[in-house]
């Protein structure tokens, strides 16, 4: 799935324009870890773009971003977190640990997602996979959303059914329609 213009969030936006300022990622890269608020040098970077009617998660949504974009601010254009860390799996001895940290990802509690996130990322910038930070900020606020379609979306652009190269495709299985 390709980034639109709609899809586009005007604060990823603004955080990728700020790539070149080691000044203003290094405060952002303050918050890793720490509880919103707590790395006051964030403020004049976040507090602007933030919304005059914000819940607290929606809030600490904003400043974990930023901290993490800081942190690894390679942007893909296309995918989420399943798509980025399957990118990771180059063999199948690959295969067991991601699929491991995947799963851990996937069953964390938003109160956790802090830290699993930062694993993750941390992950991804140490393989150079880029992250697609406007579909990971629309997954966050909807993290704990009750159908878990985020979940979903991850799982199966992580385990989802591969696509075979023309004139070398699969019989297909009992469970694959």
């Amino acid at each position: 799935m390709t980034t639109t213009n709609e899809q586009l969030h005007p604060f990823i936006t603004y955080l990728e324009s700020l790539v070149d300022d080691r000044g203003a990622l290094a405060a952002l890269r303050r918050g890793l870890g720490r509880q919103p608020g707590e790395a006051a040098e964030m403020f004049p970077y976040i507090v602007p773009w933030l919304p005059e009617r914000i819940s607290r998660d929606g809030e600490a949504a904003y400043y974990l971003i930023a901290s993490l974009f800081a942190y690894h601010p390679d942007s893909a254009a296309a995918g989420n977190m399943g798509a980025h860390l399957a990118r990771t799996i180059t063999s199948e001895q690959d295969r067991p640990s991601v699929e491991r940290r995947f799963t851990q990802l996937m069953a964390a509690h938003a109160d956790d997602l802090p830290v699993v996130l930062r694993q993750a990322v941390s992950f991804l910038k140490s393989k150079e996979v880029p992250v697609n930070w406007h579909q990971l900020f629309r997954d966050i606020n909807y993290w704990d959303h009750p159908d878990r379609f985020v979940q979903k979306a991850w799982a199966n652009a992580f385990w989802g059914r591969r696509s075979e190269p023309a004139g070398q495709e699969s019989e297909p299985t009992e469970s694959q329609p």
